[in-house]
């Protein structure tokens, strides 16, 4: 009863904080995107929290669970690049142009309302698939905590983060995401170090973990490669997979609509700056901890359903209060994503699918109205879709990388791309993603690891993309916007410049500290336990470069971010006379 209880509270508070938000509504900026003046903390809460679903506490900590903490660890060392990459390559550039949408500065940058509609049309397809799977994980979550019926947590979720969205937009998402946000940071970091504590400490995990015989090599970087549950055959496989879902993943967090967009709220380019850094540092911590927290719950019970890992252990494990906590907080995770999804679909279906309004009160019923269609459809298909919370989020991801990436990069750094090129990309990229996951997961056909269908629709996309803009001309249109892209406002620059190189700092002094806990607490200890529970030099030695690539990545993200944030006027002018 105490968490059904505390479930329901969290999910009026949410709706209160949402309807308080919308009283700062008055104009299409507004409900859209806050104002364009949201500070650094917001913007940080909004991205984590809506890339943080139910998927990250649910999903890929079931998958540490299941035999593999350190492959996600370098999974997460690669895609946490993205942030950074996302702001200094496209995201500072998006919040520039001034665009409502995604797919409005699309439709800018080409002179084309053509390109704005499909990548609208990609918008609404690729996240409401996204919606869906973590709708179907809030569902079962609220189903497992109360005992209700699952189409009653459904529906209460539903109604929640859609209440709340079509009275205040852009406004109650971002605060409500913040919020969120804090919630699941203390409910990871709390729930994490009590558990390992719980067990002796990363020394007692690691050495729990190498004892027990479920799941060898759970412990090691490469995760389990023996017996018939192996996700992978060899450790150069599971390399490869954590190396290019990685690298998967960096694109998604560098041009996908659910993080791009947060940008265009950013009070400034600096801000957008700021708060990628501070992501990709809170993105680092978070999998450190969970991910090694989803390997330890192996030495409570080795034998659970493996996306019900965490749920299983605050329910059993932890005190009630510390319970609650977590609970509320992976349920936070849930929703938040589905208000940052709904909010974009909506809004994308409104600003650049359906025809333009005649005026600003128009436009925002409209926004309305198409928030209110996309969230009923998703609810229907939440209810008669069986749910596969992981799965679905991880395929409806990955569209993006492959039609979004090559047109985000390159609309930004290359003076050859045409409208055509673009339009061709994101039709290519997306379409090819779908029909090659369509056609592996039916096992119509077997790809190498490396071979991900993101890789080969990517490149298909690159390819379609010279085609068709080597078959026509860029207009002085497009040649005008894009240079008006690589100007910036050089008051805002002097006032900003400080602080950002500030967060750089930080981000880089994080990245050591990361680096040196695992080196210490895992690698260090692994290799002192090597010899008793005979685990291979290779082992250690992969340990050993793990840690020093965790926090590496940060390091560097923190260095290219300091040097970006003190270019002068000179060169400013270079990156305009330069281009692919």
């Amino acid at each position: 009863m105490v968490y059904t209880t505390a479930i329901l509270l969290s999910l009026l508070g949410y709706f209160i904080i949402g309807h308080l938000a919308g009283r700062r509504v008055k104009h299409l900026d507004d409900y859209l995107v806050a104002g364009r003046n949201a500070p650094t903390f917001l913007i940080l809460g909004t991205l984590v929290a809506s890339y943080l679903s139910t998927s990250a506490f649910l999903g890929e900590t079931g998958f540490a669970y299941s035999g593999y903490p350190f492959v996600m660890l370098i999974f997460a060392a690669v895609s946490t690049s993205g942030c950074l990459l996302g702001a200094l390559v496209f995201g500072r550039y998006l919040r520039r142009s001034g665009a409502l949408t995604v797919p409005e500065f699309f439709g800018k940058r080409f002179a084309s309302r053509r390109v704005q509609v499909i990548a609208g049309l990609t918008t609404v397809v690729g996240l409401g698939a996204y919606l869906l799977g973590v709708m179907q994980g809030a569902g079962i979550m609220f189903e497992e905590l109360t005992g209700l019926p699952y189409w009653v947590g459904l529906v209460l979720v539903w109604l929640t983060y859609t209440g709340f969205i079509l009275y205040s937009g852009s406004p109650g998402v971002v605060l409500t995401d913040t919020v969120m946000f804090v919630i699941f940071s203390l409910a990871a970091l709390g729930g994490s170090l009590y558990i390992i504590d719980d067990l002796g400490g990363w020394h007692g995990v690691i050495e729990g973990l190498l004892s027990q015989s479920d799941k060898p090599g759970i412990a090691l970087w490469h995760g389990v490669v023996e017996g018939d549950g192996a996700a992978f055959s060899s450790p150069a496989e599971a390399l490869t997979w954590g190396l290019t879902l990685g690298l998967v993943w960096a694109a998604v967090l560098a041009a996908s609509p659910w993080q791009a967009s947060r940008y265009l709220m950013a009070r400034n380019e600096h801000v957008v700056m700021r708060s990628a850094m501070l992501t990709a540092v809170a993105l680092a911590i978070f999998y450190a901890l969970m991910m090694m927290t989803g390997a330890a719950i192996n030495l409570y019970k080795p034998d659970l359903d493996a996306e019900h890992a965490m749920v299983w252990s605050a329910l059993n494990v932890m005190p009630t209060w510390l319970g609650i906590v977590i609970l509320t907080g992976v349920f936070a995770a849930g929703l938040s994503s589905c208000s940052t999804f709904l909010s974009i679909i909506g809004f994308s279906l409104s600003n650049d699918i359906l025809p333009a309004s005649r005026d600003e009160k128009t436009a925002m019923r409209t926004s309305r109205l198409a928030v209110l269609a996309a969230g009923l459809i998703a609810l229907v298909l939440a209810l008669f879709q069986p749910p596969a919370v992981m799965a679905v989020v991880w395929f409806a991801a990955t569209l993006f990388a492959s039609s979004w990436g090559p047109v985000a990069l390159m609309s930004i750094w290359s003076r050859r791309i045409t409208a055509a090129g673009a339009a061709w990309g994101l039709i290519v990229g997306f379409v090819g993603n779908l029909l090659l996951s369509l056609a592996t997961q039916a096992e119509w056909i077997v790809l190498p690891v490396y071979l991900h269908p993101v890789v080969i629709s990517t490149a298909a996309a690159v390819a379609a993309i010279m085609v068709a803009s080597r078959l026509t001309t860029v207009s002085q249109a497009e040649r005008d916007y894009r240079a008006s892209l690589h100007r910036r406002d050089e008051d805002i620059q002097a006032h900003w410049e400080r602080g950002t190189r500030r967060v750089a700092v930080c981000t880089m002094v994080v990245g050591i500290l990361v680096g040196v806990f695992l080196w210490y607490q895992y690698a260090g200890t692994l290799d002192g336990l090597a010899s008793r529970f005979d685990v291979a030099d290779s082992a250690t030695l992969g340990a050993y470069a793990l840690a020093v690539g965790c926090g590496g990545m940060l390091l560097i993200a923190g260095g290219v971010g300091y040097r970006v944030a003190r270019t002068r006027r000179a060169g400013v002018q270079r990156s305009v006379s330069s281009g692919a």
